[in-house]
């Protein structure tokens, strides 16, 4: 008779420990853990989910390409069940993401603008189809594009002439084609050799990757405002791994992204970018330029047909608008 006390009470034991369980996911990143994205966007959604869940639902971030290498494979390491959720650039697979690119045009959104809310106010109706089988959880935009040179000094578009520009993706490919330069496509993670080894002379990115990806060691020469754009940003989770969550821990996830992450992201990448220059400046080695009014403007006539061009091509004049906030 104890014996089956015994077997019934721990049966049920059993039972009760199936039903309450912690679920962990894995959120791929390929860059290290020091990158702007940890803190502002894996280890946000880890405290956030974890205190609305009371522990049952956690992230746990996986860097340096520890789920799989490689920058441009970061949506589909998703789609494939590698990993749960994971962040990356739709300018790396920019062919899938053609209206989602245009926030990256130069003049597209106002830099005045927060890129987050642009991109969210033209998600439902016009970028939604472009995030097949994920969720996204944040969307936003880096700091203004400046051009990171070594042993350049960009001052017009004539001084780019002949010039290897590493871009991340098909608009910033016509920009830089535009004002005269070859146009390199790669992930950022390469841009650090190919300008020691003189792969490329120079990139057009955001002031943040001198500290995220440590262009500060082999770039010697910013300019700051041409009108080259922005980056665009994803943070992503896998649809199917949403939808099996209980109803109380979607409730979590739905709290804890959209416009509040993409906000902290982008927020995020501009203080990383201050710091960045400030550090920049401070360094007697370097040479900051920072374009007159004139100068700006022979950069805005030169990339002037750009964004119309590329609008048509995507047929994208109503997703413009949404953005704009038209």
């Amino acid at each position: 008779m104890k014996l089956n006390k015994f077997i019934i009470a721990t049966s049920a034991a059993i039972a009760l420990s199936t039903q309450v369980f912690a679920e962990e996911l894995k959120f791929a990143s390929f860059t290290p853990p020091f990158h702007t994205i940890n803190a502002s966007v894996i280890e946000k959604l880890n405290a956030d989910l974890s205190a609305a869940t009371n522990g049952s639902l956690t992230v746990r971030g996986y860097h340096g390409g520890e789920l799989g290498a490689g920058p441009a494979e970061q949506y589909v390491r998703v789609l494939q069940g590698a990993a749960d959720m994971s962040w990356g650039l739709p300018g790396y697979t920019s062919s899938q993401f053609g209206k989602t690119m245009i926030a990256e045009l130069p003049g597209a959104i106002p830099e005045d603008m927060p890129g987050y809310e642009a991109l969210w106010r033209a998600y439902d109706k016009h970028l939604s189809s472009e995030f097949p089988g994920t969720k996204p959880l944040a969307l936003w935009t880096s700091e203004p594009n400046i051009f990171i040179m070594r042993n350049k000094v960009i001052r017009t578009p004539a001084d780019l002439a002949g010039l290897k520009i590493r871009v991340a993706g098909a608009t910033a490919a016509k920009v830089a084609s535009a004002l005269g330069a070859t146009p390199v496509q790669m992930p950022a993670s390469q841009i650090y050799n190919a300008m020691q080894t003189g792969l490329i002379d120079g990139v057009i990115t955001g002031a943040s990757t001198l500290i995220d990806f440590k262009l500060d060691e082999v770039a010697d020469s910013l300019t700051l405002g041409a009108p080259l754009g922005r980056l665009v940003f994803y943070t992503v989770l896998n649809r199917r791994v949403y939808d099996g969550l209980s109803a109380s821990e979607k409730a979590a996830v739905d709290a804890a992204s959209g416009a509040g992450l993409s906000k902290s992201a982008e927020d995020a990448w501009l203080k990383t970018a201050t710091e960045a220059l400030e550090v920049a400046r401070a360094d007697s080695a370097n040479t900051i330029t920072n374009l007159t009014d004139d100068e700006r403007a022979a950069f805005t006539k030169a990339v002037s047909g750009v964004v119309q061009s590329y609008v048509k091509s995507v047929n994208g004049a109503a997703t413009l608008a949404a953005m704009e906030g038209k």
